[in-house]
Formats: structure tokens, sequence, C-alpha cells
């Protein structure tokens, strides 16, 4: 029979293992379910997405390529990243010491692309609204295409470069068998991975913010000669306006999301790993993922439009690719 120090242990044949945290079984069903039905509900939204933008022609757009990666970031986060933060709930980690690295390798890599994809929108909007005659000029399908391969290529450098020392040898930073630990410079990555692009952000929608309502003053004090010739111009303007409005909602989600996260780490609260906060704050964090989707639904039309198209499996019609998604959606 086993001793009860054997039974508080997470490999009770091993001398070095950790030992168990208990918790209550209502508790753990409840963090199970609820993590699980965010995954899937991630996964199934994200594809919505990607198949929209993908398979419709109208919809490639420079920033719906933008919405694109970012939703391939949230799929990729609700089909990897946590079906494994299930298990990282749990005190003991039974999936290996390099399963452990690697989970926290593409971690970093989706994190990180979902941020640097939202400066990107920033700046896209940042362009339309501010410099909209050289719009078209500047943000083209293939500069957008190169920032996002960039941004990929960045991401994954990023987190080679921070977990390299984890790599090279996993598990090293455990104090005890069925741990998962990774040794990361806290400091560099909230300054790379919140503080600076969130700065970028707000500071690039301050500006959007300040030129929307100039423009929309402007717009107030034309006379009625101006008015009807440039009736096209203020057209595309709220068109725009409209789009600025809509990924500053996801931008702002986006931040309500991971600065508690961040916070904490800024502060140096040590949160221990499957304590209730710790799975709270993750579970914030990581429903962002989750968000995006919804918000395409109450503010993009042509979203509700292509869910619509692709549930009726009409999408698999012959030219279907072709269908007008903004024909009963003018903006």
């Amino acid at each position: 029979m086993e001793t009860l120090e054997e039974a508080e242990l997470c490999f009770p044949q091993i001398n070095t293992s950790c030992k168990k945290r208990t918790r209550p079984q209502s508790e753990s069903m409840f963090i199970y379910i609820l993590l699980s039905f965010i995954s899937l509900i991630t996964v199934v939204l994200n594809l919505l997405v990607i198949v929209s933008i993908s398979h419709f022609r109208q919809l490639h757009t420079p920033t719906n390529l933008l919405l694109l990666s970012l939703a391939v970031s949230d799929f990729l986060a609700g089909l990897f990243v946590m079906p494994f933060q299930i298990p990282i709930t749990e005190p003991c980690w039974y999936l290996g010491d390099l399963v452990c690295v690697l989970y926290y390798v593409l971690n970093v890599i989706i994190v990180y692309a979902s941020v640097i994809n939202m400066v990107l929108i920033s700046v896209d909007r940042y362009v339309a609204i501010c410099d909209p005659l050289r719009y078209s000029t500047k943000i083209t399908q293939r500069s957008v295409r190169i920032c996002v391969v960039l941004c990929w290529i960045y991401c994954v450098f990023l987190s080679f470069l921070f977990l390299f020392d984890n790599l090279k040898q996993p598990g090293r930073y455990n104090s005890c068998y069925g741990q998962c630990v990774i040794n990361v410079i806290v400091a560099v990555d909230i300054v790379l991975g919140f503080i600076l692009p969130v700065s970028t952000i707000v500071v690039l929608y301050l500006r959007v913010f300040v030129v929307a309502v100039s423009q929309a003053r402007a717009m107030r004090s034309h006379i009625t000669a101006v008015k009807l010739q440039s009736s096209v111009t203020v057209t595309v303007k709220k068109s725009e306006l409209k789009a600025a409005r809509t990924l500053g909602v996801v931008v702002a989600v986006y931040i309500l999301c991971y600065c508690p996260y961040y916070c904490v780490s800024l502060s140096s609260y040590d949160l221990m790993m499957g304590s209730s906060s710790n799975v709270f704050l993750v579970f914030l964090a990581y429903s962002n993922s989750c968000l995006n989707p919804v918000i395409y639904t109450f503010f993009y039309p042509w979203f509700r439009k292509s869910v619509k198209l692709i549930v009726t499996l009409e999408i698999l019609h012959p030219q279907s690719c072709d269908t007008n998604m903004m024909k009963e959606t003018t903006e």
C-alpha cells in the first residue's frame, strides 16, 4: 500500500518527483469543460473567418488579408495552445520536458503573431484615414503579403531566441520531476510583447481619432455645391472610418484581455502554476482569440453572409467564389 507521502507525488516511483496539490473535483471539471469549450469555439469561428476571406474573391483586400493572418494565429491558439493549457492547469506536467518547451515555443509564436498583426492592422487604418489619397499605392496586396510573411518569420525567430537555452537542454530549470518551467527574461518579453506594440497601437489610433474628428467637422461645414461634388469621396471616408472603428474594437478587446496577465508579470508577483488566479488570467488572455470572430459577426455584414453560405453548403457551388458579398451590405 502506498504511503501518504507517495500518494501526493506526481510520479510516486521517482524520489525527485514534484508533489501534487489537490483541487476539488468539481473545480477541475469546470476548468476542463470551460477550456475545452473555448478551444472548440475558437477553432470553429476562426476557421469560418479563414474560409470566408480565402474563398470569396471580393474579400481579398489588404485589410482582410491582415484579418486573415490574425484569424490564423487565433485558429492555431485554439487548436494547439488551448488544449495543452488543460494539463498546464494541473500541478503536475506528464507530457515530458521536450513537449513542455515546444508548447511554449508555439505559444510565443502565436501570441507575438497576434499582437504584431494588431500593429499591422493599426498601420493599415492609420494610412487609410490619415493619407487616403495614397492608400491604394502604399497598401497593396503584395506589400501586405510581404509584411505578413515577415511577421511570422520574426515571431518564429523571436521564439527560438527567447527559448534557446530551454531547447538546448529541456527541463534544466525544473526544480523537481514533473514540472513545466521555462526561463524567459520577463522584462524583455513584456516590452516586446506588450508595452512596445500596444504603445504603437494606441498612438496610431489616437492619431486616427483626431483625423476622423477633423474630417467629420469638415464634412459638416461643406457648402452645398462642394457637398454634391465630393459625395463619392465622403462615402469612401465613411467606409474607412467604419472599418477603423471596428478594428479599433478588436484592438481594445485585445488590450483588455492581455493587460491583466502582463500587469501581474510586470509587478513581479509570482503566481503558482495551476492556481485559480493563474488559470483565470490565462483563460482571460486566450479568450481574446475566441472574441475576435464574434466582433466580426456584429460589425461585418459580409462575414455574417459568408457564414450563412458556408453553413448552408452554398460555398460548394461552382463560381461561388465570385459571389457579391457586398450587395446587401454597402458600407
